[in-house]
């Protein structure tokens, strides 16, 4: 019979020195074959059994067996016919991941303890499949001599060394796929860079027309160039450049020369199917084609209104890309019969080095786009580097920051938007990179947008960028806050601020994944997670008007929301030493006591700016701290008499002082000094002394030290 335990029980795994022990071993070995051999060899180590062993699915129908009994490798015939068994044992264990225990009493789904194994005494046979989110690798499998199921810490241990041989082993094919990869891509860079040499000595006499093509990198002033030159040896009233787009299977005109009015029937950028279009001729049979006289012989595709216009002959030669036609060079003229046989094959020559040209402008527009987008990237992350962020961590230990940090971890590992709420200066952008450094994003750059300050003519660009020329100002292409998070996380702070108008864009994007840039009619798709952030309420926008209902459920996934200072009190003396240490050391100054008394007067304090208050007060009093304690600017209560209706400063004494007898009073304030003593060797007065810890005169400590009877042992 069968049965499949999931794969839960792994986490009750136990760290026992001979597990990671042979986990260590087995992972230094760089061979999949030699690595299953080790582990069906090894595992008995770590596990008790009777026969152990992996297979490793090499192909669809072909396995990789290495098999062990009692500490001696097993060959053929008892492989091949384990082998052979494979298939079934597969298809139960994959189709449910997790354990699949198989015994002798009789076949369940089909699945059994293999004939070969049985032989040798086996009749428990626990099977775990080697599986990643993308692929199966194979089964790893320890057998038993007794029918007694596997206890649930070896189950354990099997799904942990499962999982970790399954994390290896792809690793190693993916390195594999790697190392072909470049070696094709370094195959293909020296096969171009040889056609490239041989070209050249193959066209000296077009060293005039391949000097102007590496000149000139832009496709405007090459093809300007070209014509300037052909026109001295070839003579033509037009001339023009196609190029194929794949997807569409549309041709464009991306050049002109001619001195036809400027009117003419096919201009810069028209576009027009390749199909049925009088090019199509060329593509197809990749051959020049030879028009004589349009006048005279059968007209298709646009040849009507080249006539037209006066174009009575013309030649069309392809550009060619690896044996493929991927555009089309072409001359016309207004006389009939103009061009020959031999102008189609100087034009073919010219074509060849065209067609190289092309590429490399394409190549270059291309690493013009990245640069672009390199260096908003780096602008961007140079801005990241020199904003301060508020909150430095995520500190606390009341009861709010332990649910918002369960929150985190519970959504986190999702690809859900979360919708971050919470007054302004409570953190929220550190809660948004805390979800980003905990997803499985976080390898890519934590995209923010603060949509307060950017004006409303400005959003469109700023999140999906422009291309140049698209409005006044335009000098260059911008790439989009959208793009640069593609594969990664989206912060939008103050998201409530986005105007209606760009809210449809935005969700778009969120249904469809793709965008325009201002300008531009290319269509991308992007790959990204939205976490926003706001201190209004988006339900109450919704219902006034002024956020789509649409956007807000899809953005509104994972409610967050960050309690404010005054609803935490007792994290602020936490945080209040936290940033009087960051303060000092940004400020390189030492770092003064933070007394009691200062205490009293931060938990007192209603924070209306929250943590972001809370860090500009410490970092402002160590600023105008001389000598001494640090003097906050708050309402202060008097150290000894704190206000017994005050429930946050109740709670930093941590008791409820409303209610404390005199007498017990009175022996907290004798522990307290007694304590600064010590601390001091018994120094009342200084900028380090007892006085200065308590917060309270020299002279006043003196007078309660001898009305105490205080003395030093």
């Amino acid at each position: 019979m069968a049965e499949s335990v999931g794969p839960d029980t792994a986490h009750d795994v136990q760290d026992t020195p001979a597990l990671w022990t042979f986990l260590t071993a087995i992972s230094g070995v760089n061979d999949e074959l030699e690595r299953a051999r080790l582990a069906a060899t090894g595992l008995p180590s770590v596990l008790p059994c009777d026969v152990s062993g992996l297979a490793l699915l090499l192909e669809p129908g072909t396995w990789h067996l290495a098999l062990q009994q009692d500490g001696q490798q097993l060959e053929s015939p008892v492989v091949d016919q384990v082998r052979a068994d494979l298939e079934v044992l597969s298809q139960e264990a994959f189709r449910q991941p997790g354990l699949l225990t198989v015994t002798t009493d009789g076949p369940a789904g089909g699945c059994h303890v293999p004939a070969a194994i049985e032989k040798v005494g086996v009749q428990c046979l626990a099977v775990v499949p080697l599986m990643t989110l993308h692929h199966r690798l194979g089964l790893l499998f320890a057998g038993r001599r007794h029918p007694d199921p596997f206890p649930q810490a070896d189950v354990a241990v099997l799904l942990t060394l499962a999982e970790h041989l399954a994390t290896g082993i792809e690793n190693l094919r993916l390195y594999r796929t790697l190392r072909q990869y470049s070696d094709n891509l370094e195959g293909l860079v020296a096969e171009r860079t040889e056609e490239l040499t041989k070209e050249k000595e193959r066209h000296r006499m077009l060293l005039e027309i391949n000097n102007a093509i590496i000149a000139n990198l832009d496709r405007r002033s090459l093809f300007d160039a070209v014509s300037q030159i052909l026109g001295r040896t070839l003579s033509f009233d037009r001339a023009s450049l196609t190029l194929l787009d794949p997807e569409t299977d549309t041709l464009q005109v991306h050049a002109l020369g001619e001195s036809l009015p400027p009117d003419s029937v096919v201009s810069t950028r028209t576009e027009f199917p390749r199909r049925g279009s009088h090019l199509a001729r060329v593509f197809d049979q990749k051959r020049p084609l030879v028009r004589r006289d349009l006048q005279a012989e059968h007209r298709i595709g646009l040849e009507n209104g080249l006539l037209e216009q006066g174009i009575r002959s013309y030649v069309a030669v392809p550009l060619m890309r690896k044996g493929e036609a991927f555009g089309t060079l072409n001359v016309g003229s207004r006389t009939p019969n103009r061009y020959s046989e031999g102008d189609a094959e100087l034009l073919a020559e010219v074509g060849q080095q065209v067609a190289l040209a092309v590429e490399n402008t394409l190549a270059h527009e291309e690493i013009a786009a990245l640069k672009s987008r390199l260096e908003q990237e780096n602008l961007y992350l140079q801005e990241e580097i020199q904003t301060e962020h508020n909150f430095g961590d995520i500190l606390g230990q009341s009861a709010a920051i332990k649910n918002l940090l369960k929150a985190i971890e519970t959504v986190a590992p999702t690809e859900v938007n979360v919708v971050i709420t919470g007054e302004t200066g409570t953190g929220k952008e550190l809660v948004a990179r805390a979800l980003h450094n905990r997803s499985s994003r976080k390898h890519k750059t934590l995209i923010k947008v603060n949509c307060a300050s950017i004006p409303k003519e400005l959003f469109e660009s700023e999140f999906f960028g422009h291309v140049r020329g698209a409005f006044t100002g335009a000098l260059r292409d911008r790439v989009g806050r959208f793009e640069l998070a593609d594969k990664g996380t989206l912060f939008l702070d103050e998201v409530g601020e986005i105007p209606l108008d760009m809210q449809s864009k935005l969700l778009r994007v969120l249904q469809e994944g793709e965008f325009e840039r201002i300008g531009d009619e290319r269509t991308r798709k992007v790959d990204v997670r939205i976490i926003a952030a706001t201190n209004r309420d988006l339900k109450q926008e919704v219902e006034a008007g002024r956020f789509r209902r649409d956007l807000y459920y899809r953005l509104n996934v994972f409610p967050i929301e960050v309690a404010p200072l005054r609803l935490r009190e007792e994290d602020i003396p936490g945080l209040a030493a936290h940033y009087l240490r960051q303060a000092s050391r940004t400020l390189k100054r030492p770092c003064p006591t933070l007394t009691q008394a200062g205490v009293l007067q931060l938990v007192s304090y209603d924070w209306p700016g929250n943590v972001r208050e809370l860090q500009n007060v410490i970092e402002r009093a160590v600023i105008t701290c001389g000598s001494g304690p640090l003097q906050l600017d708050l309402p202060s209560i008097a150290v000894g008499q704190p206000s017994p209706t005050n429930p946050r400063v109740t709670a930093a004494l941590g008791s409820d002082v409303g209610v404390i007898p005199e007498a017990q009073r009175k022996q907290r304030e004798r522990e307290n000094i007694l304590a600064a003593l010590r601390q001091t060797q018994w120094k009342v007065y200084g900028q380090h002394g007892a006085a200065a810890i308590l917060g309270i005169k020299p002279s006043t400590l003196a007078s309660r030290i001898k009305k105490l009877g205080l003395t030093r042992a």
